[in-house]
């Protein structure tokens, strides 16, 4: 080795290395480094570990350690950390596992060649220890994030299925990752282990941060293990092993945090394992997972285009959309007016075609459609083929019907202000058949109402539907603030918690940048309501809550101190009728009315942007899952 600074009290340092000037040098000696770390046992260790898991973090796509045997290094390491106890347990090396495991997966995940010379030098076998917990729950974190990049590139997934046991444990790990952080360490504070709390909060903090941090990092891990699986999904071969009804029943509750752009989550597995006809027969089997994907479609979140995908594959199948038909249909329909959602465009178009197939392939007989789900299929083609026909009608005409319609609603208003709730429901239903289906505006504020009275009503069910249908037709989709409030309060009837918790989010962001007057006013301040619905739905969605209540950690419904300790705010939120209060003490209808009849079918730029959402998930522990923290 080259000579070292006098200053330095590491013989070999990997720094001073990193400082030669002449860059040959410097190659030979990171070399000879990285050959000879591994077998030494002086202190210090950690600090070059750590410093190469810095560099991996920051230029995970530089390939200069690559060919000088970083990998080699790396899986060394892990070996002797998981057979050399008295090493692991001396000075810092019980954090040198964990780092070499990250480093390998940083590494590996953007460039398909660092991950092809990491399998050649035998990374695989050590991930796949650590993988089994034979450290702790952190490194099998790090463990399966770099087995699920290793199994993404299509040159390196056939070594990673030749050890057939890393999707069983990744199954296992699925299922049950939320349980081991709940109690190997959020459960109890004084059996933490040390190094985990440094790792979770990079030594700067307390109790508090470490078990936010720890909600964090299980998600990951819940996450990560489905990325891993999903890899898996995409070969029909390994479906068998996938498709297992306990594993598949837990799927669409496996969110891993609300929102996750690195993983597919449960429901965007399950979008795989749909994608094939073999996947298909196990899930159509499951009317739980049916239900599921039927709630998850019709929520404004970031998967709700998987779950309709899901719903779409399962009755486009002659083989599985007789046993779906009756539960998909309903949530289909009320979808079925979205024109554009993500990256689909005419998705309404496809999801009318997709069960006016259905209808016509399921006739007479023991697969026959049920005749209630027969006329709401009839009903929603009778509405399209009514669509077609207003464009022979003279505008002059469709004005006329609009100011039908709104007389109708006006008077459906004067009903829900007088208390007649379900006088005011008819009347709305009067207006929508009588308002032309082209003035979306207009028909967006008459399901918005419906909606609300039917919450009155305590139809939540029926208030979901037209709240969605107001959503689908609002431009942009799911963005009409009142509509989210009230399927909000209709999911909370239900005891939806997390789907009443996606749409109180997306409302409090919404309505801070709404023009409506009684919601403008609101710019700077969260409502009151929808604050403590939030905090309501995330001490039910709890991350750990199934954990806890199966460790002792909850022992009722509503403990709030058993979660979140004693400032848990315990306060009622408002009610359907309190919540749209005005001026006069009552419940308010919408009544967004335009001087003239517009073809609302243009395409408008959408302008939605969500400041406050990650502000929000942030304050109520709504973790993110991203794939380098």
């Amino acid at each position: 080795m080259d000579k070292i600074p006098s200053d330095c009290p590491y013989p070999g340092c990997f720094f001073c290395v990193m400082k030669e000037g002449n860059p040959n040098k410097r190659r030979t000696s990171i070399l000879k480094f990285f050959r000879e770390l591994p077998s030494q046992d002086d202190d210090g260790q950690v600090l070059p570990i750590s410093g190469l898991w810095n560099t991996a973090m920051a230029h995970p796509n530089d390939p200069d350690f690559i060919d000088l045997g970083i990998f080699e290094c790396m899986a060394a390491l892990i070996w002797k950390g998981l057979k050399n106890r008295r090493w692991l347990s001396h000075d810092q090396n019980i954090y040198i596992p964990y780092y070499a495991a990250h480093i390998i997966g940083s590494y590996t995940m953007n460039m398909e060649e660092f991950a092809v010379t990491a399998v050649h030098a035998g990374i695989i076998p050590p991930l796949i220890e650590l993988l089994r917990g034979r450290l702790t729950w952190v490194e099998q974190r790090v463990a399966v994030r770099a087995l699920g990049h290793l199994a993404a590139y299509p040159s390196t997934f056939p070594t990673v299925a030749n050890h057939g046991e890393i999707l069983e444990l990744a199954i296992q790990l699925a299922m049950s990752s939320l349980e081991i952080v709940y109690s190997h360490f959020h459960q109890y504070v004084d059996r933490r282990l040390s190094y985990h709390c440094d790792l979770l909060t990079r030594g700067m903090g307390g109790v508090e941060m470490e078990s936010r941090k720890a909600e964090e990092w299980a998600s990951q891990l819940q996450c990560w293990s489905l990325q891993l699986i999903n890899c898996y999904a995409f070969k029909p071969e390994f479906l068998s092993v996938i498709c297992k009804p306990e594993f598949l029943i837990k799927l669409p509750g496996m969110w891993g945090g609300l929102v996750n752009e690195n993983s597919p989550a449960g429901i965007g597995l399950l979008g795989t394992i749909c994608h094939h006809k073999l996947g298909r027969g196990p899930v159509a089997n499951s009317p739980s997972i049916i239900e599921a994907l039927c709630n998850i479609a019709r929520s404004s979140d970031d998967w709700q285009y998987m779950a309709i995908d899901c719903l779409l594959w399962l009755i486009q199948d002659p083989s599985t959309c007789h046993k779906v038909i009756d539960k998909a249909a309903p949530a289909l329909i009320d979808l079925a007016e979205i024109s554009t959602l993500g990256d689909h465009k005419k998705l309404g178009d496809s999801i009318v075609n997709a069960l006016q197939e259905c209808l016509q392939s399921l006739g007479t007989g023991r697969n026959s459609i049920g005749s209630c789900t027969k006329e709401q299929i009839e009903e929603l083609l009778n509405s399209r083929q009514r669509l077609k026909l207003e464009k022979s009608i003279p505008k002059e005409d469709l004005h006329i019907k609009q100011a039908a319609a709104l007389v109708v609603k006006l008077e459906g208003n004067s009903l829900f202000s007088s208390g007649d709730i379900s006088g005011a429901a008819a009347k709305y239903s009067e207006a929508l058949a009588l308002c032309p289906m082209r003035s979306k505006k207009e028909r967006v504020v008459l399901y918005s109402n419906r909606a609300q009275c039917r919450l009155l009503l305590q139809q939540p069910w029926e208030a979901i539907s037209d709240a969605t249908r107001a959503l689908c037709l609002h431009n942009p989709p799911n963005r009409h603030v009142k509509s989210l409030w009230r399927r909000a309060q209709a999911y909370d009837m239900l005891g939806l918690a997390k789907e009443s918790l996606l749409d109180a989010i997306l409302f409090i962001n919404d309505c801070s940048q709404s023009n409506v007057p009684d919601l403008s006013t609101r710019q700077s301040k969260v409502p009151d309501y929808a604050e403590r619905l939030v905090k309501k739905q995330m001490r039910v969605a709890w991350l750990f809550r199934d954990a806890a209540i199966k460790h002792g950690g909850v022992h009722y419904e509503g403990d709030v101190a058993d979660i979140y300790g004693q400032d848990g705010d315990d306060s009622e939120w408002e009610t359907a009728s309190e919540s749209d209060i005005g001026n006069d003490g009552r419940a308010e209808m919408d009544d967004d009315d335009d001087s003239e009849w517009k073809d609302d079918d243009d395409e408008r730029k959408d302008k939605y942007k969500k400041p406050l959402v990650k502000e929000i998930k942030h304050k109520y522990k709504v973790q993110l899952a991203d794939d380098e923290s």
